[in-house]
């Protein structure tokens, strides 16, 4: 029980990071580098929008236009996003149908297999949520050391990056955890006897015998 109340918040914590990098904007932020040592604004760039903040303190958010005119590795982006918190629902509700607190089933092997299935299920959400994690990075890291770009194009990693490998870490060892929960094969063996009431070659009763 107490493995499996740890994974499982582990999990959700990971569940709710998931959410949180979904709805940040800060993806991608403005570089400060050469001629934008001193701006004004500060650009961030999400899955869903992107935002303009204002050094006063305002600041405008704005959803994208169309869907086909984004660039391609958003769009993976956004549909592993939405994979991953799919994955972690589903996951969840398969651990309800497991977990030692409900009474959905009462073989309790059946119970442990369940829970490990949910742990894998987790462990699998955790991987779709660092890919296009790590992939913006990536391009953010080329784009940065490529001469070519603009000064001006070139981004930094925002929070919702950090937030993410955080977050990643949480869904593989919560549900690495839910995986351990379940308890080893135990196999019971009760020897049994059968007594015979007389000797098969003797003929005479067992009860002759002391």
């Amino acid at each position: 029980m107490a493995l499996q109340v740890l994974g499982i918040t582990l999990s959700m914590i990971g569940f709710a990071g998931t959410i949180i990098i979904c709805a940040l904007p800060m993806w991608k932020v403005t570089a400060f580098i050469g001629t934008n040592i001193v701006v004004a604004q500060v650009f961030w760039e999400g899955l869903w929008m992107t935002c303009v903040y204002e050094r006063t303190g305002q600041m405008q958010c704005k959803l994208y236009d169309a869907l086909l005119d984004l660039d391609p590795s958003l769009q993976a982006a956004r549909g592993l996003i939405v994979t991953t918190m799919a994955l972690e629902c589903l996951a969840f509700l398969i651990f309800l149908v497991g977990a030692d607190c409900t009474n959905c089933l009462s073989n309790p092997r059946a119970k442990a297999r369940i829970v490990v299935v949910s742990g894998i299920t987790f462990m699998l959400s955790g991987l779709t949520a660092v890919v296009p994690v790590s992939w913006t990075a990536d391009s953010i890291i080329r784009d940065f050391h490529n001469p070519i770009v603009h000064e001006a194009l070139k981004r930094e990693m925002g929070a919702a990056l950090y937030v993410g490998w955080v977050t990643a870490g949480f869904l593989f060892v919560g549900g690495a955890v839910l995986c351990t929960s379940c308890p080893p094969e135990r196999h019971n063996y009760s020897p049994r006897y059968t007594l015979s009431k007389t000797d098969t070659h003797s003929g005479y009763a067992i009860k002759n015998y002391v």
